[in-house]
């Protein structure tokens, strides 16, 4: 139906005769002669219809945005002062000879020929329309060509694409499952996979060395702006491989995802240990971009008579930290205030603070309403502990580490953004030494990655003292975003055993859940690990969007739903009685 693309013909086809198809992007009526602007995957081009050619002109007068054609004519140049040097076809344009109107279109509910802001509900009920923005056609071919680069590299390094199930059992992986009932066996339900664990370990038992598969994975979570209940997973494994050999393979990788769609070098990755992350950053996922730091000054604070800081300062499990922001005081009360209730939505009770106008003169070069609670000397040895300068400001944050780290965490990173604190464009990092288990909200263990993992102990060490055993786990790091985590595996029974003990899953339930697993494990299994990457937050930073939405062709909303299709949606009592199903749920 066409010869060429819209977006690729230029000065090279001269006086050839093309076709092409495509929707009409924009139509101008200019003295008697009509200009569509024709656009497809590839681009946009210039197609010129004059009055002479009565039948195509007819036509073009009763074509409208978003119509379907197809046109025939012959490549000319633009006339002189009509050029633009903004497009890839702006130096000629098509004299047309025919026209096809293909399909017509109503008026789109927002304009795609030229850039708008559009409620994302709006672009979401209407996705086949916003995704005919050059923008997003942009993203979507560049997600496919960010997976092929993928396959080829890890084919290279001789990784086995290979599938998994997608109908599997429930398996605990730190979120809620998705279940579905079973017809043929009433009463008994899949889940869909949180991930291929177990199925990649059980290939590397069965011998097969290397895998990768780009992976479907579904979770049934509360969303945030990069996550989906649906999303695309990077799975690698491997057989004889060590932690460092494993982050070597994925940090190439990531380098040359960055050098081929962004144009860069990136430098080697820094490595941090979760410890440090936690105790600088506030979290396990730091924004090396920006060049602030978390300064402990429990020691400083906790003798004071302020219990703000002192109680915090005194009692396990709290903390009180400092923050600098360089010539942070030129902000306005009204600027704090903000910030203040920003981090009081993350649970913590306010934001405390001290302006430096002047750092050598500590009795009226300073100003905060709490100097009046705290002690010149603390002040004084918090201003040389900080090494603060005239016209920086101080944040402080006092309470439970949880709340301390999350808040502050949250605040260095709106700060980068507010203020542009930024001194690379990319920082790449991995964040090594995670606990193994973490408390949760009843007081139990459970694991900070999952219960798969390989300790950094013997089975007696780990059963006589849980809490403090590390992990060989690494999570990669770019920008603030984890785009990545892996661990190598526990490859012994009795080891894998021992960690369902520490999380009070009897060997009743064990058997029942991972029996598979535990028989594989007794039949000779190697050495391995691996790691999965976030195909759609990798989209998203090469994309240069902070939407998640905007690399998925057909995303979910925050709310899990899929307003295109209206899924999820109720099914016929029909269907619910053959699967044996009674709904309970009744409506409001």
């Amino acid at each position: 139906m066409k010869s060429h693309y819209c977006g690729e013909i230029t000065s090279a086809n001269l006086k050839e005769k093309v076709v092409i198809c495509g929707w009409i992007h924009r139509r101008r009526d200019h003295g008697g002669v009509i200009f569509l602007d024709v656009r497809d995957i590839k681009g946009i081009c210039q197609a010129v219809v004059n009055p002479d050619n009565k039948e195509s002109f007819q036509l073009a007068e009763s074509i409208r945005n978003e119509f379907v054609v197809q046109i025939e004519g012959s490549v000319r140049n633009r006339l002189k002062g009509t050029i633009n040097k903004n497009m890839h076809t702006g130096e000629i344009e098509i004299e047309v000879s025919k026209i096809n109107i293909l399909s017509k279109a109503n008026t789109p509910v927002f304009p795609i020929d030229e850039y708008q802001e559009v409620n994302e509900d709006v672009r979401l009920k209407n996705r086949v329309l916003d995704l005919r923005r050059p923008e997003m056609n942009e993203r979507i071919i560049k997600r496919s060509k960010i997976t092929s680069l993928i396959r080829n590299y890890l084919d290279k390094n001789e990784f086995h694409e290979i599938e998994t199930p997608i109908l599997t059992k429930a398996t605990p992986e730190g979120a809620r499952d998705y279940i579905l009932p079973s017809r043929v066996q009433p009463g008994s339900f899949y889940a869909l996979p949180q991930s291929p664990q177990l199925f990649k370990q059980l290939l590397m038992i069965g011998g097969l060395d290397k895998y990768y598969q780009i992976a479907r994975c579904f979770r049934d979570e509360d969303l945030r702006a990069d996550r989906q209940p649906e999303f695309t997973q990077i799975d690698i494994e491997a057989s004889f491989l060590d932690q460092e050999e494993i982050m070597k393979l994925s940090e190439k990788m990531i380098k040359d995802i960055i050098k081929e769609f962004c144009g860069e070098n990136l430098e080697k990755f820094k490595v941090i240990d979760w410890h440090d992350a936690m105790k600088d950053y506030g979290c396990d996922k730091p924004d090396l971009r920006i060049p602030l730091k978390l300064i402990e000054i429990s020691n400083l604070v906790m003798n004071e008579e302020f219990k703000v800081f002192s109680d915090p300062a005194k009692k396990e499990g709290s903390r009180v930290v400092a923050l600098k922001v360089p010539n942070g005081n030129s902000m306005s009360r009204g600027q704090i205030d903000d910030y203040t209730k920003f981090v009081s939505k993350l649970g913590a009770k306010g934001l405390a603070y001290i302006k430096i106008n002047d750092v050598k003169d500590l009795e009226s070069g300073i100003q905060s309403p709490i100097l009046k609670f705290l002690n010149k000397e603390t002040i004084a040895n918090i201003i040389k502990t900080l090494e603060v300068k005239t016209n920086d400001l101080i944040f402080f944050g006092a309470g439970t580490e949880s709340v301390v780290n999350l808040s502050m965490s949250s605040l260095i990173k709106k700060l980068g953004h507010d203020l542009d604190l930024y001194v690379s464009k990319w920082a790449p990092c991995w964040v090594v030494n995670f606990p193994m288990f973490e408390l949760n909200a009843e007081g139990s263990l459970t694991p900070l990655h999952h219960p798969f993992t390989l300790p950094k102990a013997s089975k007696k060490e780990i059963l006589e003292n849980p809490k403090d055993a590390l992990a060989y786990a690494y999570d990669v790091v770019l920008n603030g975003y984890e785009i990545g985590g892996g661990s190598l595996r526990i490859y012994d029974k009795n080891m894998q055993e021992a960690i369902f003990e520490i999380l009070n899953i009897s060997r009743k339930e064990a058997e029942t859940k991972f029996g598979f697993l535990l028989k594989a494990l007794s039949s000779g299994c190697p050495p391995h690990g691996g790691i999965a990457f976030g195909l759609d937050r990798i989209v998203m930073l090469v994309t240069d969007t902070t939407n998640i939405r905007d690399v998925i062709a057909f995303p979910k909303t925050q709310s899990a739903t899929c307003l295109l299709t209206d899924a999820p949606s109720k099914v016929d009592k029909d269907q619910l009685d053959e699967l044996k199903i009674i709904s309970t749920h009744k409506e409001e």
